[in-house]
């Protein structure tokens, strides 16, 4: 088991772009009424900064470990449909809402079906409905079945990244822990995004949905640094 004190060592400095790129956007907050190229690239750059993160392991990491692509292939459609959300009043909403639907499928797969994990599937299912419940009053025409849909996929993919979660025993890993909590706290800023646009205003809705927003995407893209694929083939084609 890697220590906590060794990650921090080890990819603590390829994340310090994703942490300056963070600052940038908090910093400059420019006004979500007045959406342009300039604030989509603001917006979007902490999860450019992931890109490179998960880059700086090199091609033959991602090639080697299909989780690792999928959650790089992840943070792309996340970038995309960050941009979206720039203009969701401009009728855009939608679209960004689809490119986060296919993140949180690529996300899922790289995840895993094994632990399969039932109990904690079950407590899931009965949160998001719950969610859609509080929700459903404030959707009217394709937002019942769009939000329906993308509230049962994040849910799943929720469901996933906490399955493989051991937090005592030989068998812990840190990575395990950045999945699920990446997860948790990915479902905490889209429910914020939905009960903000559908039921009613949140207090500094902006600030709570992107703080969470760039810890989770952070979390889960550390979370493909120790990949849940065998490591072997990976390091004997190193050494050839």
């Amino acid at each position: 088991m890697v220590s906590p004190v060794t990650v921090v060592k080890s990819e603590g400095p390829k994340l310090v772009p994703f942490f300056k790129a963070t600052c940038v956007y908090f910093v400059l907050w420019l006004p979500s009424s007045s959406p342009c190229w300039v604030s989509a690239l603001v917006k979007c750059l902490p999860i450019f900064c992931l890109w490179l993160f998960l880059l700086a392991h090199g091609l033959g990491f991602l090639l080697a470990h299909p989780s690792a692509t999928r959650i790089f292939v992840g943070l792309i459609f996340s970038a995309v449909g960050d941009a979206f959300l720039i203009w969701q009043d401009q009728g855009y909403f939608v679209h960004g809402l689809l490119m986060f639907a296919v993140t949180h499928m690529l996300y899922a797969s790289a995840f895993g079906m094994r632990p399969l994990a039932l109990r904690t599937g079950l407590v899931m299912a009965v949160l998001s409905a719950l969610c859609y419940a509080l929700l459903y009053p404030g959707l009217s025409g394709a937002f019942t079945y769009l939000v329906g849909g993308y509230v049962a996929l994040i849910s799943f993919m929720g469901w996933r990244a906490v399955a493989g979660l051991r937090l005592v025993g030989a068998a812990w890993r840190w990575t395990e822990l950045a999945a699920g909590s990446g997860a948790l706290l990915f479902i905490v800023s889209d429910m914020t995004i939905a009960l903000d646009k559908f039921c009613f205003p949140v207090p500094y809705s902006r600030a709570l949905i992107m703080s969470t927003y760039y810890a989770a995407q952070m979390l889960i893209a550390l979370s493909a640094v120790e990949s849940r694929e065998p490591v072997e083939d990976y390091g004997l084609s190193k050494t050839n």
